[in-house]
């Protein structure tokens, strides 16, 4: 049956495009959170979220919702073409229909209070080094994940705790699938590596990029790069926070924040790169369907792409930085003048294991995923109780990376992610950017190189391509079906490997 002739697919359509309302506004009060409200409101604000939880959940679990998707399966809606939109959008509805259901209500309102109280803990802990203070909330964080995983459990269908959370990230995601993509990625990865810091010692010492720019220099000209990319600043906005993030609640309204470190400009642009790489794939999601699965993203590992690949293929090519490095000097009165473009990517892209995940190079990075991957999934199962959590984070550095965690601030605390609750998501950063290459590669496949567009700032064919092949299909298919469709084959780690090996 064709869906504008099923009252239960109208009625189920109107239902859940006013809850999606209700998820969005919730965005908006975490993206104020984080920018804008006053230090005193933490109580108030995780009243707000609370409620607005409460009433989410009960709207995303009303019977009748089941009942008209059972009615619409009777009906046919959909059936004839499973990547229509109708089609889609049932699919995604049962989906998250199954698991809201298995989720009790109050569990769901007293997580989304402890995330508001949990990540102020955690900024205030961070700011003052003393994971004392984050302690226990990320005690109580763990215990409500273990909670929620064994609420999404009854039939026994994730092998883990970590199985069940991360499908709220990335639906179909396993961790002994992740274990997989690291088996095939760190021994290869590590011999780039390797060969990457011989070939940077046998060039010399790198370029010293730090300079001192104001803020108030550097915030007109990360927004002049981000409008240049293609973010529209008339359909969002670049904010600050303590960690960088990118809050859409709908395509005309797209919430990005970087940092501002006045002695290294560098780092800032490259964060705002990477969150308007989420903000255009965000503002790329069809219009006409918001508030649907067809008009969302498909899941984290998608979406990372989209920032790594504006971040890491665009960003840290000498390409780019013969258009952007005159427009840096022209800013700055010419702070960097006598820098060439690839003296400033040799800098760039330097390899050197460190302390800070979003600072890490791009071959090192992967380490930083391995360890939270690792950590959570013990802290959940209960091999590891979380006030051991920094002796083990300092443990796991020295062994993976060789480095010595000096504080917690620099340790543990480094992340926001856990403070939110978000235990499943990390392993979607090293998804994310392995599909970042491989999508890449398509889109020069299809365009031709790009380097000669970079350099004279045009990357409108660049980003059509992502238009067209990534961002408005939405949610029409999962992320390996959709990799395989545009790239031709599933995801593959030797485009990363082989990104990586042009720089040797």
């Amino acid at each position: 049956m064709p869906a504008d002739e099923s009252a239960a697919y109208r009625d189920l359509l109107d239902h859940q495009r006013r809850t999606a309302l209700l998820g969005s506004a919730a965005g908006l009060l975490g993206w104020d959170q984080e920018v804008l409200m006053p230090p005193g409101a933490v109580a108030h604000r995780a009243a707000q979220l609370a409620e607005l939880a409460r009433v989410t959940h009960a709207r995303a679990t009303d019977p009748a919702v089941g009942r008209w998707l059972d009615i619409c399966k009777a009906e046919g809606v959909g059936a004839d073409d499973p990547a229509s939109a109708e089609a889609v959008n049932l699919r995604e509805w049962r989906r998250g229909y199954d698991r809201a259901t298995r989720l009790p209500s109050a569990l769901a309102v007293e997580t989304a209070a402890l995330q508001s109280t949990a990540q102020a803990a955690w900024a205030q802990a961070r700011h003052a080094n003393d994971f004392a203070g984050f302690a226990e909330p990320l005690a109580r964080t763990v215990e409500l994940a273990r909670r929620k995983a064994d609420a999404l459990n009854p039939d026994g269908r994730f092998a883990e705790p970590w199985d069940a959370l991360a499908e709220s990230y990335e639906p179909g995601l396993r961790a002994a699938e992740v274990e997989r993509v690291f088996a095939a990625l760190i021994p290869p990865l590590k011999e780039v590596t390797e060969a990457l810091i011989d070939a940077q010692a046998a060039r010399g010492e790198p370029a010293d990029l730090r300079r001192h720019v104001p803020r108030t220099v550097q915030e007109p000209f990360f927004r002049d790069v981000l409008r240049a990319v293609g973010f529209n600043f008339d359909r969002g906005r670049l904010d600050s926070s303590a960690h960088p993030f990118c809050s859409g609640s709908h395509p005309t309204d797209v919430r990005l924040t970087t940092h501002y470190d006045e002695h290294d400009i560098i780092d800032g642009l490259s964060s705002a790169l990477h969150e308007a790489g989420h903000g255009m794939y965000e503002q790329g999601l069809p219009a006409a369907h918001a508030y649907t699965p067809r008009g969302g993203s498909i899941g984290l590992a998608i979406h990372e792409s989209q920032s790594r690949l504006w971040e890491n293929h665009v960003g840290r090519s000498p390409a780019f930085w013969r258009w952007a490095l005159p427009k840096l000097n022209a800013a700055t009165g010419d702070a960097f003048d006598g820098l060439d473009p690839a003296t400033l990517c040799d800098a760039i892209n330097r390899v050197a294991p460190g302390l800070i995940r979003i600072e890490a190079d791009e071959a090192t990075y992967h380490q930083h995923i391995a360890i939270r991957f690792d950590l959570e999934r013990r802290m959940l199962d209960g091999r590891l109780a979380t006030a051991d959590l920094p002796d083990a984070w300092r443990a796991a550095y020295a062994d993976r990376l060789g480095v010595a965690v000096p504080d917690d601030a620099r340790g543990c605390l480094q992340d926001i992610h856990w403070s939110m609750g978000a235990l499943g998501y990390f392993p979607t950063y090293t998804l994310g950017t392995l599909y970042a290459a491989q999508l890449f590669d398509a889109a020069e496949r299809d365009l031709g190189p790009q380097a000669d567009a970079f350099a004279a700032g045009d990357f409108t064919p660049l980003r059509r391509w992502l238009n067209t092949h990534i961002h408005e299909p939405g949610h029409t298919w999962d992320a390996e079906t959709l990799c395989t469709r545009v790239t031709g084959n599933p995801l593959d780690p030797t485009h990363f490997l082989n990104h990586l090996r042009s720089r040797i």
